[in-house]
């Protein structure tokens, strides 16, 4: 099932705006949820985005984020603690709470589970808690920093190289992360628990599961992973993390959960919309096997879940502007490396368009700029500028069109 992304962005525990990426079923979801990634990692890992996009099929929508400093967020890393992360956990919960719903379940990868441990107090509504391959105090991520330790604690700070990237680790993180009590916060969760853990697992010890399991009161359940890996590098790790999760999760989140199964294809050639009744103006629509979402800004009335009417428009044209492009550069073996199409759509009066027919009124306006990229010369350039216009769907717009309208059955 394909997932409808939106970028998302808000303000963080520390002042910086946090990006995130919300992750919506083709209907209306039967619950949120709000996914914390691992130690220096980003909402892109691949556990994360696999993770997010299964659940997304099983109609639960998921929200995650780059912690502060990390991935697209603002900010410096160096600044950060844990505190912090839970504090722009909190922020993340209040922004699906403000603009859609409160998360119900709560999903922490690594540091990240402990981080959704340690912050379910802070969120009320949500009623399931689901950690993998976390640790069970904050602290143990202080061996990933062991080389370092002692130039932290002589200058205060020190750069420290994590899966290949260099990171500035202050003082004060290390004594924020060894003054936390996990124990006490586990024992207090009041909310349905699910452990994934792998027994393999080289970065988090496998017992670490254990005693998050022993510290925290029923109901609680612990999966084992056999053979993943920490990062859940493999696709089918992933997708029975989601599959099992979305199962248990529906016990405790109030709604059922869809069963995954795969998209029938719909009739070739034919797009089908579908209100979702989601929101004034959202809708599900297939294409194929391709499922997408379209609404409306939020000063238009909408949700602003999927892109508006004209911005599906607009999209149709620059792919089918690119394409076009595409194709006659490769057959004629020109330089081309890529190619961007920005497109705007706007109303203006007709007498504004000197090249235009119509005189009186209001006419649409494209407004359409194409980018290449590559060891071009003039006259390739203007070539392809010639044949951009020829592309099928540009054609159309510019064509006589006719639309037989009926109600079905």
């Amino acid at each position: 099932m394909d997932d409808n992304r939106s970028m998302v962005r808000f303000p963080g525990s520390l002042g910086a705006t946090l990006a995130a990426r919300l992750d919506l079923p083709p209907v209306k979801p039967a619950a949120f949820a709000l996914f914390a990634h691992c130690f220096t990692c980003s909402k892109d890992t691949l556990a994360a985005s696999r993770i997010s996009a299964a659940l997304t099929g099983r109609g639960i929508a998921v929200l995650r984020f780059d912690f502060t400093g990390l991935g697209g967020s603002e900010g410096d890393f160096a600044n950060t603690n844990f505190s912090s992360n839970l504090a722009d956990l909190v922020a993340a919960a209040a922004w699906l709470r403000d603009h859609h719903e409160a998360p119900k379940l709560l999903i922490g990868h690594s540091l990240g589970g402990a981080a959704v441990l340690a912050a379910a107090a802070e969120i009320p509504e949500a009623t399931a808690v689901a950690t993998i391959g976390a640790p069970f105090e904050p602290a143990h991520v202080k061996h990933l920093i062991a080389p370092a330790l002692s130039e932290i604690e002589a200058a205060g700070e020190a750069t420290v190289e994590l899966a290949g990237r260099a990171f500035r680790i202050k003082k004060q993180f290390l004594d924020d992360i060894l003054g936390r009590n996990s124990r006490e916060a586990i024992g207090k969760l009041r909310k349905a628990l699910l452990i994934f853990h792998s027994p393999r697992d080289a970065t988090v010890h496998i017992d670490n599961a254990a005693s998050i399991f022993m510290a925290a009161k029923h109901p609680k359940s612990f999966v084992s992973l056999d053979d993943a890996d920490h990062l859940l590098t493999r696709k089918e790790d992933a997708a029975y993390v989601a599959a099992v999760l979305a199962a248990w999760a529906s016990r405790y989140i109030g709604a059922p959960a869809m069963e995954a199964r795969p998209i029938a294809a719909g009739e070739p050639g034919v797009v089908t919309v579908t209100e979702t009744r989601e929101g004034k103006f959202t809708q599900a629509i297939q294409a194929g096997k391709h499922r997408l979402r379209a609404d409306e800004p939020a000063s238009a009335g909408g949700t602003d879940t999927g892109p508006s009417p004209y911005d599906l428009l607009l999209a149709g044209l620059g792919a089918c502007t690119a394409m076009t492009v595409r194709m006659y550069a490769d057959l004629k073996e020109l330089p081309l490396d890529q190619v961007t199409v920005r497109l705007k759509h706007e109303k203006v009066h007709a007498q504004d368009c000197a090249e235009c027919e119509t005189r009186e009124g209001k006419i649409d306006r494209i407004e359409r700029e194409i980018e290449l990229q590559g060891a071009l010369d003039d006259a390739q350039r203007g070539r392809l500028l010639e044949i951009a216009n020829k592309c099928p769907v540009h054609r159309t717009l510019h064509s006589e069109v006719w639309i037989p309208t009926r109600l079905a059955g």
